[in-house]
């Protein structure tokens, strides 16, 4: 077994021991392998240090207390849905940019909330002992009404101050209460034009040379005053240097490296496929709808934004899964940890069979995906005023149960977060609610026919366009007053409710149940049990010298200020203000707002602007602080370059590099363009 031993190790780990390869959780942090790599000391004291600075924006994204009064830096595309908030006809922020020059005009993010960890408790044997000789779909159901009993517990116990959250790690090979302090009153400082904080738009995203202020200011408030925030972080002016050693505090999202070979296929072969056809087709329909009014340019210029990014990025996840040399690493990888399972008895007893479990339960998922997608996912119904729809009904009907019994969205634990997102003031327009039905409930006609029981349905006797239009604009649900109403009077006011998008959430309520419980039982469940095994296979041959897929909680990612060689050409890690004007056209995406224009003439042409670095990051880790070896803000990330879309699933040392936001670049900015003086001498009390 010796010999398959190291043979797997060759396989899994001969880039993780030279390279700049993981997400680590605080718990786990390799020091050693850092201080041998870069000869700087990462120590207890300063994890912990940069742990208490760093916040959770729970729309996931990534933040960081820049100053002792609750100020905290992200990015730009991080308050987008703040921004919009405070938008209309007359006045549109992202055109314009925003700017509190005193407390009272910062704006409150009404659906906003900040959270920052405090503490972290290993409960895997208490999930262990609750689960112990249950079947899978048993011990699926036992495992999450213990995660909603050590949630509850938890917070009890805090007498409120703390919000508890059960999280996975290792696909199941540990569990961890994470325990967090939130702050649910947060207001918007500043935000620059979206023509500098998103310069270049779709071409230059994922790519570098990179010129873009992608950077925003939030304040946490706590009983209507500034929250105090000692613990947060210094800003280093001069910004990093080339090869120095740098690290990403953040909460990536979700990378899939740990996923068995019918996981990835199954993302190859089915839901990548389908997701690109339909947000394809959605930008296409938004790009045409912007042409019809001032106001309709308006409402999907962010949005246009988003869905190329997530266009890009699923586009190059399947190129990914389509790259056969490194698919067969991963299969190599796969195919020796099983034999070196299969080569041991006592392992192979134990663990032998895990793989089929999964290859078993991801061939069941695909004979009901597209019924799971469209119906209980809300593939079909597109828009913000469905979500509230099948909410509200879902809160009237999960508050009747025990807590320990509810869907796990809708425990005692999660719900204030709900009511805050659900019931917030917020500006809805019922055109492009009804142009994103009619996209997403023509898209559910077509995939699952028009004969299938849930199409007729959804739409009895009418076409998707007609029902799109009645819904969007014969609902109540814009009102937050009404959605107050309707949360407050429980399941009898959602029953006596005659509102059409109400009543559509309640007539398939049944139906996605069902759904969702078939998912939960033939696939969830058999997955569940099956990874718990292979992540303790894993733990028996390797250790716990790892890190652990993401999974939105707290990471810590190393490497070096480094550019790389892209088609034969050395590019350099820094971009300079000074490059910036050479590029603008005067349209978008390559206009500068006049703020720019005009500041030309004082700003520094040799400034450093974005950088790239070696640093390991996905999704979520936008807005994350990149930080010195002293724990200094030397930048702020806010995307990867297009080979990084590949970490979702490996890490290419080569060539996968995070782009940042350069401190000197922002208080360059802050100064010069936008005479942010207030929050320049805020900064500086921080230094």
């Amino acid at each position: 077994m010796q010999a398959n031993v190291s043979l797997l190790l060759g396989c899994l780990l001969a880039v993780t021991a030279h390279a700049d390869e993981g997400m680590w959780t605080l718990d786990n942090f390799p020091s050693d392998r850092v201080a041998e790599k870069y000869g700087v000391d990462i120590d207890q004291r300063w994890l912990d240090a940069v742990q208490l600075a760093t916040t959770r924006i729970e729309g996931g994204c990534t933040g960081s207390f820049v100053s002792p009064n609750g100020l905290v830096l992200t990015n730009n595309h991080c308050v987008w849905g703040c921004v919009r908030e405070h938008s209309d006809a007359e006045h549109n922020l992202s055109d314009e940019g925003f700017l509190a020059v005193t407390p009272e005009e910062e704006l409150r993010c009404e659906r906003e909330q900040l959270s920052v960890l405090l503490e972290m408790e290993d409960v895997t044997a208490k999930i262990a002992a609750a689960t112990a000789q249950l079947d899978e779909s048993a011990a699926n159901d036992a495992r999450k009404r213990t995660q909603t009993q050590l949630e509850t517990a938890c917070e009890e116990a805090s007498e409120g101050a703390l919000s508890c959250e059960s999280v996975s790690l290792y696909q199941g090979g540990q569990y961890f209460l994470y325990k967090y302090k939130r702050y649910t009153d947060v207001r918007l400082v500043f935000a620059p034009e979206l023509d500098i904080a998103a310069f270049g738009g779709d071409p230059d995203n994922f790519n570098f040379p990179r010129y873009n202020l992608d950077m925003s200011f939030l304040r946490a408030y706590e009983d209507g005053r500034p929250a105090v925030t000692p613990n947060h972080l210094a800003w280093r002016s001069e910004g990093a240097t080339a090869g120095e050693p740098v690290f990403v505090v953040g909460h990536p999202g979700t990378t899939q490296r740990l996923l068995t070979m019918s996981e990835l296929r199954h993302l190859e072969e089915v839901e990548y496929p389908l997701w690109l056809l339909r947000y394809s087709e959605l930008r296409g329909r938004m790009l045409q709808w912007q042409y019809t009014s001032p106001e309709a340019a308006r409402i999907v210029q962010q949005r246009i934004l988003s869905i190329e990014n997530g266009i890009k990025v699923r586009r190059n996840q399947l190129f990914a899964l389509l790259d056969d040399e490194m698919m067969s690493k991963k299969a190599a990888a796969e195919a020796t940890l099983r034999a070196s399972v299969a080569a041991d008895p006592e392992l192979a007893k134990a663990y032998a069979d895990a793989w089929q479990g999964v290859d078993s339960a991801m061939e069941t998922y695909r004979s009901f995906y597209h019924e799971y997608l469209f119906i209980e996912q809300g593939g079909a119904f597109y828009g913000s005023l469905f979500g509230f729809s099948r909410a509200l009904v879902r809160v009237a009907i999960e508050r009747q149960r025990p807590n320990e019994d509810r869907l796990r969205g809708y425990t005692e634990t999660a719900l204030p977060g709900l009511e805050q997102r659900l019931l917030a003031e917020q500006p809805i327009n019922a055109d492009y609610e009804e142009l994103g039905l009619t996209f997403s409930l023509e898209k559910m006609r077509e995939w699952l026919g028009p004969d299938d029981p849930l199409v007729k349905k959804v739409l009895g006797m009418e076409s998707p366009a007609a029902l799109a239009k009645s819904l969007a604009h014969g609902t109540r649900l814009t009102d937050a007053a009404y959605r107050r109403d309707l949360w407050d009077g429980g399941i009898e006011a959602i029953e006596a409710s005659d509102d059409p998008l109400i009543r559509l959430a309640r007539s398939i309520d049944a139906d996605a149940r069902a759904l969702r419980k078939r998912y939960e039982d033939e696939v969830e469940a058999p997955r569940a049990k099956a990874r718990e095994q292979i992540a303790a296979a894993r733990f028996r041959i390797l250790g716990t010298d790892t890190y652990p897929d993401a999974t939105f909680t707290l990471r810590v990612t190393y490497g070096a200020v480094e550019g790389w060689r892209e088609n034969g050409t050395d590019l350099d890690p820094f971009t300079r203000i000074g490059e910036l004007f050479g590029r603008v056209t005067g349209e978008r995406p390559f206009k500068l707002p006049a703020s720019w224009m005009r500041a030309e003439g004082a700003l520094d042409p040799k400034t450093a602007f974005n950088f790239v670095a070696t640093t390991d990051i996905t999704g979520g880790n936008s807005g994350s602080p990149v930080l010195d070896a002293q724990g200094r803000l030397v930048g702020i990330a806010f995307d990867g370059n297009i080979h990084s879309i590949a970490g979702a699933y490996w890490f290419n040392p080569a060539n996968n590099r995070t782009v940042s936001v350069d401190t000197p670049a922002m208080l360059e900015a802050l100064e010069k363009v936008y005479s942010a003086t207030s929050l320049l001498e805020e900064i500086a009390l921080s230094k």
